[in-house]
Parts: structure tokens; C-alpha cells; sequence
């Protein structure tokens, strides 16, 4: 049982950790119904306006597209971590054909505009 007592510790006070600053603000917190512009609807500060379902434009859609890139970049970076003696050559290739790509692509965004705002 003594091999299980770091498990068991872990186990208790892990939720405590996480409940307690959770916990801790709402016997300081203020009665919300004294401010009612807290409980109105607004954007911004301002009151919305118009129909929250509306279609976007389409210039809108390729921002995001363009925030996506760099995620599986970092996420296929991690293997760079090791130390550079523990890289075999095509584990090094590998990385430096998927650099490339990248960069391919962001030359051919940039090319196009993409990321210009009109």
C-alpha cells in the first residue's frame, strides 16, 4: 500500500488545487443584481443590432483559415525537442521537407494577398 501513497496524495490534493481558486472568489463577490447594466445584452458596449444568424462576408473566412496554419506546424516541431545527437538523418529530412512546404505555402499565401486587408 506505501507504493500507492504518492498516487493517493496526488489524488487528494489535485482537487483541491483546482477547487479552491474556483471556490474562493464567490464569498467576496458582490450581489450582481445591484448593477442591472450587468445583466443587459450588449456587444462591445453597445446594444446589438440586427440579426445574430446573418450571413458573414467572405472575406472574413480565410483569417481564420490563415490562424489554423501554425498549429500543425508546432504540433510536428515537438520531434525537434530531442536533443540533435538522438535525430537520425531522415528524422532531420523529414522535418526540413516539412519546412519547406510550409514555407512554400506561406510564400504562395503572401504571393496572393491572402492576409492583405482591404
Amino acid at each position: 500500500m506505501s507504493e500507492f501513497a504518492p498516487i493517493c496524495i496526488y489524488l487528494v490534493i489535485s482537487p483541491l488545487v483546482s477547487l479552491i481558486p474556483l471556490g474562493l472568489p464567490f464569498p467576496f463577490a458582490s450581489n450582481s443584481s445591484t448593477y442591472p447594466d450587468k445583466l443587459s445584452a450588449h456587444e462591445c458596449g453597445f446594444d446589438p443590432s440586427g440579426d445574430a444568424r446573418s450571413r458573414s462576408d467572405i472575406r472574413f473566412y480565410p483569417v481564420p483559415i490563415l490562424f489554423i496554419i501554425p498549429d500543425p506546424e508546432v504540433t510536428f516541431s515537438f520531434p525537434w525537442a530531442v536533443p540533435p545527437n538522438k535525430i537520425d538523418p531522415f528524422g532531420s529530412w523529414s522535418m526540413m521537407a516539412f519546412l519547406l512546404i510550409l514555407t512554400i505555402g506561406f510564400l504562395y499565401e503572401w504571393k496572393r494577398g491572402a492576409s492583405d486587408r482591404e
